[in-house]
C-alpha cells in the first residue's frame, strides 16, 4: 500500500510588499501617534474607527495601477456576490461615514484617524503594501478658518513629536489659482491643461528657462533626447511662468503677484483671495512665515483637491545612500476636497484635510537624533532556586505595582549564564539576583547592566573597583534602589 503523500511544509515568509514589526518599531510609531493625536484633541477633533474593509462601491476611485486586479485594491466578492475591499486610504471611509450618520454628527464634523491601509500595486524600495496613514478632516465647512487651523495644527503636531521650529514649513497654495493660471493661458482643450499642468509639476527639476522651453516647442533633456512641448506661444506661457516666479521676499508680495498671474480670472482672484484670508487668519494666532508660507510652486492632487492645498516639507539636511547631503523632504500633505461626499448624497459637502506619512515622519524623528534604533527592555529578575518561584514572582510583582517595567525569566534557570545573556538580547538595563545566601540574609543583589557594560568595555581594574555595576541592598529597598538606578542611567 502506497504511502499516502508527505504534505510539504509551508515556508515561513512575509508576502511580497508586506512586513513585519517588532517591539521597539511598535511602540515608538505609537507613541509618535499619541503624541499627534494629542495635538488633534487639544483642537477639538474626535478620534474615529472605521472599518478596514468598505465595499467597492463605496470606495470610488481606486488607486490608477489599472494593470492590477480591481486597480490597485485587495477586493473580494461575499457570499451574496457584493464586492468588498481592504481600505486603501483613510479619507475615502470618512466620506461613507459621514454620508451614513450625518444625522447624527455634528456639523462641521472633526474627525482624526489613524491606521494601517492597503494598497494592492508593485512594491519596491521602502513601499509596501500596507502602510500607516494618520489623517484629520473637518466636514462640513467651506470657511477657510477651517483650512487655517488644519495648517496650524499640522506645524504644532510636527513640533509635538520633536521637529523644532525652523526645520519645517508647512507650504500654502490654491488649487483655484492653478485654474485662474489656466484661464489666462487661454487654452480651453482638456489634454493641453493637463499638459500644462504636469509642465509645471516639473518646475523644481528644470528651472524657469526649462519649463519654458516645455511649455514652447520642447527641449533637450539632460540624455539628449528631445521632449516635445505643449505648443503655447509666448503669450499664453506668461501667466504660467509668471505663477511660477511668483514667490516674493513677503506675503503680500506673493500675493500681488498671484493677482497679477491670474489676470481677470474670476476663480483665479477667489483662489488668491483665499490664500490672503488663510494667511491673515494664522498671523491672527502667531503663526507666521517662518512655519506657514503661501508658495505658489506646491503643486499636488491635481485631480483630487477643490482648492487650498499644502505640504509640511522638513527643511534638514540628511546624508543620501551615497554620502551626499539632502533635505530631508515631505512628511504631510493634504487640501480641500469639496466633491467627495456628493458621490453618496448627490449634494455637494465642503471638506478638508491632511494626512501625514507615518513611517516618512518616523525616519525624520530618526535622523533627528529623537528617537533611538532600541528600545530599553524590561528588569530582568533571575531564577537561581525554581522552587521560590513565588518569591521571585513578588519581586516582580512589586516592580510592576511600582510602575517599573519587568519580568522573571522564565526559561531553564540551570545555566545562569544563560539568564544573562537573556538580558542582554532583551536590552535589560537591570538584572535582579536572589539566591540562598540572599534569601537567607534578606537581600537581593541588583546588577547594572547597563554601567557594567561600559565598565567592561573600557575601565581598568581600579576604575571597576570604584564603580561597583552591583549592589547588595536589603529585600525591602529593591524597588526603590531599582528606581534610583533607572533614573541614573536616563
Amino acid at each position: 500500500m502506497a504511502k499516502p503523500k508527505k504534505e510539504p511544509r509551508p515556508k515561513a515568509e512575509t508576502p511580497k510588499g508586506f512586513r513585519d514589526y517588532f517591539g521597539a518599531e511598535v511602540t515608538t510609531r505609537a507613541a509618535m501617534l499619541n503624541a499627534i493625536a494629542g495635538v488633534y484633541h487639544r483642537y477639538g477633533f474626535d478620534a474615529l474607527e472605521s472599518s478596514a474593509v468598505e465595499t467597492v462601491e463605496a470606495l470610488g476611485k481606486f488607486l490608477p495601477d489599472v494593470d492590477r486586479p480591481n486597480e490597485g485594491v485587495f477586493a473580494w466578492q461575499d457570499e451574496d456576490e457584493k464586492w468588498l475591499a481592504l481600505r486603501y486610504d483613510l479619507t475615502a471611509p470618512l466620506a461613507r461615514v459621514y454620508a451614513q450618520h450625518r444625522n447624527d454628527l455634528p456639523t462641521p464634523y472633526r474627525r482624526y484617524a489613524m491606521g494601517p491601509v492597503w494598497r494592492n500595486e508593485k512594491p519596491g524600495p521602502g513601499r509596501f503594501r500596507q502602510f500607516y496613514q494618520c489623517d484629520a478632516d473637518t466636514v462640513g465647512t467651506a470657511s477657510m478658518a477651517a483650512d487655517a487651523e488644519i495648517c496650524a495644527m499640522l506645524a504644532d503636531a510636527l513640533e509635538e513629536v520633536g521637529i523644532p521650529r525652523g526645520d519645517y514649513v508647512v507650504r500654502v497654495n490654491n488649487r483655484k489659482v492653478l485654474n485662474g493660471v489656466l484661464e489666462a493661458t487661454g487654452v480651453t482643450d482638456p489634454d493641453q491643461q493637463a499638459a500644462v499642468l504636469r509642465t509645471i509639476d516639473k518646475f523644481d527639476k528644470v528651472g524657469e528657462s526649462g519649463v519654458r522651453e516645455l511649455l514652447g516647442k520642447g527641449r533637450l533633456d539632460a540624455s539628449g533626447a528631445y521632449i516635445d512641448g505643449v505648443g503655447l506661444n509666448q503669450d499664453q506661457a506668461a501667466p504660467v511662468l509668471a505663477f511660477l516666479t511668483s514667490k516674493g521676499g513677503n506675503t503680500a508680495e506673493t500675493l500681488t503677484n498671484l493677482r497679477g498671474a491670474v489676470g481677470a480670472s474670476e476663480m483665479g482672484v477667489q483662489g488668491v483671495d483665499e490664500l490672503e484670508e488663510i494667511a491673515t487668519l494664522l498671523a491672527a494666532q502667531g503663526y507666521g512665515p517662518d512655519r506657514i508660507v503661501i508658495d505658489p510652486s506646491v503643486v499636488r492632487g491635481l485631480g483630487y483637491y477643490t482648492g487650498p492645498v499644502f505640504e509640511a516639507e522638513l527643511t534638514f539636511e540628511i546624508l543620501d545612500e551615497k554620502g551626499r547631503p539632502r533635505q530631508f523632504g515631505s512628511v504631510a500633505g493634504g487640501g480641500r476636497y469639496d466633491d467627495l461626499v456628493a458621490r453618496f448624497t448627490g449634494q455637494q459637502v465642503p471638506a478638508v484635510g491632511v494626512s501625514i506619512g507615518v513611517d516618512r515622519l518616523l525616519a525624520a524623528l530618526h535622523a533627528k537624533g529623537k528617537i533611538g534604533s532600541a528600545e530599553r527592555g524590561p528588569v530582568v529578575v533571575t531564577v537561581m532556586d525554581r522552587d521560590r518561584m513565588a518569591d521571585y514572582q513578588a519581586m516582580v510583582g512589586e516592580l510592576r505595582q511600582a510602575g517599573i517595567r519587568a519580568e522573571v525569566y522564565l526559561g531553564n534557570p540551570k545555566n545562569f549564564g544563560n539568564q544573562m545573556k537573556y538580558a542582554d538580547r532583551r536590552g535589560s538595563p537591570i538584572a535582579v539576583i536572589c539566591g540562598g545566601d540572599e534569601f537567607a540574609k534578606g537581600v537581593v543583589q541588583i546588577k547594572d547592566l547597563i554601567l557594567g557594560a561600559q565598565i567592561a568595555e573600557n575601565a581598568t581594574v581600579e576604575e571597576w573597583k570604584e564603580r561597583p555595576s552591583q549592589y547588595e541592598v536589603p529585600r525591602a529597598a529593591l524597588v526603590d534602589k531599582v528606581r534610583d538606578i533607572l533614573a541614573e542611567q536616563s
